[in-house]
Formats: C-alpha cells, sequence, structure tokens
C-alpha cells in the first residue's frame, strides 16, 4: 500500500454525528472503532465515543476524525492533524524522524492496540501529525 497523506479532524462529543455529515454530503463507506472496543479511556462516558473514523468516497477522498478525550485540550479552529499511513515502515518512520526533529513527540511510535506502530507529533512550525505504520 502507497503512504498515504490524510486531513484528521477532531471533535469533542460529536464525531460520530460529524463523519455521519460528511458521508452524506460526500457519500462512501464509513467505518468506526469506539475507545471501548481499545480500551482506549478509562472514563465511562467516552466508551462510545469514537477513537478513529475513516470516510473513503467513491472517488478517493479520505477524511479520518475521532473524539477528543476529556482529558485532552480541544479548541475549535485547532482541532486537525495531518496523517500519514502505510505499510512502507522505512519510509514512514524517515517521515517520523524528520518531523519530531525541533518538534514534540506526544505519542511516541510503538506499537498500538490496534497492531500497527503509531505515533503522535506537533512538527517545529505548530502542525500536529499522526504517523501509522501498518501490521508492524
Amino acid at each position: 500500500m502507497p503512504t498515504r497523506l490524510n486531513p484528521y479532524l477532531g471533535f469533542r462529543d460529536n464525531a460520530r454525528e460529524a463523519m455521519e455529515f460528511y458521508r452524506s454530503v460526500f457519500g462512501g463507506d464509513l467505518s468506526v472503532s469506539t475507545f471501548a472496543e481499545f480500551s482506549a479511556s478509562e472514563d465511562p462516558a467516552e466508551a462510545d465515543k469514537l477513537m478513529h473514523s475513516v470516510l473513503v468516497t467513491p472517488g478517493g477522498l479520505v477524511l479520518m476524525a475521532a473524539d477528543t478525550p476529556a482529558s485532552m485540550e480541544y479548541r475549535p479552529g485547532t482541532n486537525y492533524s495531518v496523517s500519514l499511513s502505510g505499510d512502507d515502515e522505512a519510509e514512514l518512520r524517515g517521515y517520523w524522524d524528520g518531523l519530531v526533529e525541533g518538534g514534540t513527540v506526544t505519542v511516541p511510535l510503538e506499537k498500538a492496540p490496534w497492531g500497527d506502530s503509531f505515533g503522535m507529533c506537533t512538527d517545529r512550525f505548530g502542525v500536529s501529525w499522526l504517523v501509522n505504520i501498518s501490521g508492524s
């Protein structure tokens, strides 16, 4: 699979509603995973919130989103990230290494509960990045 670059939107408690709306606008297939499915939050109120969702449209557009946990800051207007995903580990780790130079690692790039390697960082220009390496 080639490496993909996609927008990743953050919401507070309404990611499912937003993604259903975007599906009604753009069409396509929507897949969702909750915090409960991956034991990703200790807050029972967040069990049914979206830990990750992806909308793939017939025209090839890809939009990702999640609910921001209550333990994390949420400010509309800064509720987006850029996602890099694929299965070329050397390529994606190279991108990661470049992005974190002079930046801040918020989640180390390591094995995630869903089986991939995943990390989050903010580069030196203040842009938030998510890197997901499939099957690592």
